[in-house]
């Protein structure tokens, strides 16, 4: 018998989720979006942004 806990024994381990439950992948795109949104605006310079 193994011993390292990855038999069908161990208890599956739970996800740590992000608070407000958004997701790493719809965090970056709301951050992404809002750089979008203020680089458009013109508040970002445009020598800043290549």
């Amino acid at each position: 018998m193994s011993t390292d806990g990855s038999g069908p024994e161990a208890a599956p381990k739970k996800r740590r989720t992000a608070p407000y439950g958004i997701g790493e992948d719809w965090a970056a795109t709301i951050v992404g979006l809002v750089l979008l949104l203020v680089s458009l605006v013109g508040v970002i310079p445009e020598g800043l942004v290549p």
